[in-house]
């Protein structure tokens, strides 16, 4: 799947992305109890209790989007904020992408509901060794468009979730990575609970060097045929 990125780098001022990999990682927090309170938030709707901790779930990269407007299926989805990390001409880059998951499919599947909706992406980077020694500073969050107004959905920092060098360590205990592998790092809570919103918007800041990666997504319900 091909992406485009800008960045804020003259020597490498957009990046044309072939992603040949993607990984979704889940169960990320380093907070033991932050990770329980999320699978029983999970359990609440109905989803079984993972079997370990974090868990790396593969994902076909013609999932990635970075469109404005999307369609799903039915009325039960909703996105999840998360760092998204690529590695494009021997260095890892990062940038905004939304674990838009079907949530009536995910009481089923986890790794059937992740198929199951496409995954926007933000279309601006950094490149990650400009943030690595700061990481846990970087602030997540994202809204949902409720009534005409903005709600904060998810809000926190970096700090309450595994560092994507460390995942990347766990996953590539056998291998090296290769031009165009991509991973979506994790997630925070929602604020209120899990719930579907036709409208998201999401963030990551970086306070010491004052810039944020932001996407705004829009999502139109298919109906549900018998």
């Amino acid at each position: 799947m091909q992406l485009r990125f800008t960045t804020d780098n003259a020597d490498a001022a957009v990046l044309d992305v072939e992603v040949k990999e993607l990984v979704i990682a889940g169960w990320v927090g380093r907070d033991r109890a932050a990770v329980l309170h999320h699978i029983r938030e999970l359990e609440a709707l109905g989803v079984p209790a993972p079997g370990a901790v974090p868990l790396f779930y593969r994902v076909a990269t013609n999932q990635l989007s970075q469109q404005i407007r999307l369609e799903v299926v039915g009325e039960e989805t909703s996105g999840e904020a998360e760092p998204f990390v690529f590695f494009h001409r021997g260095e890892y880059w990062v940038s905004l992408i939304s674990d838009h998951t079907d949530r009536h499919l995910e009481t089923f599947s986890v790794a059937l509901s992740k198929q199951a909706c496409i995954k926007p992406v933000a279309g601006h980077a950094w490149r990650l060794s400009e943030v690595k020694a700061h990481w846990d500073r970087l602030e997540l969050r994202a809204w949902v468009k409720t009534n005409d107004d903005w709600i904060t959905y998810q809000q926190g920092a970096l700090s309450a979730l595994l560092t994507p060098m460390d995942l990347l360590n766990r996953y590539f205990t056998d291998r090296q990575v290769e031009e165009g592998f991509a991973m979506s790092c994790g997630t925070l809570s929602a604020i209120g609970g899990i719930r579907p919103s036709s409208e998201f918007r999401m963030a990551l800041h970086d306070p010491l060097l004052n810039r944020t990666l932001e996407h705004t997504y829009i999502t139109g319900s298919l109906p549900v045929i018998a």
